[in-house]
């Protein structure tokens, strides 16, 4: 659904569909077996099993692996294929490189490339903020409210049509450094410890390194990772103020609080709105009053 949602074709949307089918039809989901799983499925499913194995116990793991399932989970044809590059050092030499990144662009086959009109980088923007609320069942439909929410925070205030619609992709985005966050810490019914509180944070300063990257999106990584500063300088991760916190940020802060206290987290119940709004009254250090008072009429209306 999501490959689907991000402009790929059927092939790819099928082929990531059956990539837990087996050639001997003990997978899922339809139990196919043999020829009748999409062979971009079955060279993917070997491709995630090797590296499994691969990263545990090196080499000889993954050549095991593969050895012991070929004719079972995997298509005889594909592992046979892969035994026969495992057999030489450069392709080991290949996937443990500190460029491996640029060695999987260089295998790109060459073909046309299309600009992504401003439709395409919404659709991005929801597939992702989906993916990230899949993670954790604490999150469910979370970017999604708290980039609805944004926007209409953003038409209170006066910020122009083309602004909101930049806003949103940077609230449906906000989170999307949480999915190099374990949920165990994520899922967890009590307070978190020191550490894991360090750990916790580490997903806002991630959220800006994944933005930073993608062209599209450069311009909101700084707005959409900077929604824990707080006006008082306390917040994280860079201990901004009032000074150099942008009005965008102060917005998607607003949704994002309010949506969080009246969602069920795991230590505690969703909260009524008029005792969230109570709260975040009270939290001046975190909260713009000018984005408060746009939050109350919108819930007002």
């Amino acid at each position: 659904q999501v490959a689907r949602q991000l402009r790929f074709d059927d092939a790819v949307a099928d082929a990531i569909r059956h990539l837990d089918e087996h050639w001997d039809g003990s997978g899922l989901p339809r139990g196919l077996a043999g020829e009748r799983i999409p062979l971009a499925a079955r060279i993917l499913q070997l491709a995630q099993l090797a590296d499994v194995f691969h990263a545990a116990g090196g080499p000889p793991a993954a050549r095991a692996v593969v050895a012991r399932r070929r004719g079972g989970w995997l298509d005889p044809q594909v592992a046979d294929a892969f035994l026969a590059l495992a057999r030489e050092p450069a392709f080991w030499d290949a996937l443990a490189s500190e460029d491996l990144e640029i060695e999987v662009f260089a295998t790109e086959p060459s073909r046309p490339c299309a600009p992504a009109d401003e439709d395409v980088l919404d659709d991005v923007a929801e597939a992702f903020g989906q993916i990230v609320d899949a993670k954790s069942p604490f999150t469910t439909g979370h970017s999604a409210r708290v980039a609805s929410l944004s926007a209409r925070l953003a038409g209170v205030l006066g910020l122009d049509a083309p602004t909101r619609r930049w806003l949103r992709r940077g609230a449906l985005l906000h989170d999307i450094g949480k999915l190099g966050v374990s949920n165990a810490l994520l899922d967890k019914p009590g307070p978190l410890t020191a550490a894991e509180w360090a750990e916790m944070q580490r997903h806002a300063s991630c959220t800006e390194a994944i933005l930073g990257r993608v062209q599209g999106f450069g311009a909101l990584a700084r707005v959409a990772g900077a929604h824990h500063e707080k006006l008082d300088g306390s917040g994280y991760p860079r201990g901004l103020d009032a000074r150099h916190i942008r009005v965008e940020t102060r917005i998607i802060t607003t949704a994002d609080v309010f949506d969080a206290l009246t969602a069920d987290r795991p230590w505690r119940a969703a909260l009524p709105a008029d005792r969230a709004l109570q709260l975040m009254r009270e939290d001046v250090a975190t909260i713009d009053r000018d984005c408060l008072a746009a939050l109350q009429r919108v819930l007002a209306a």
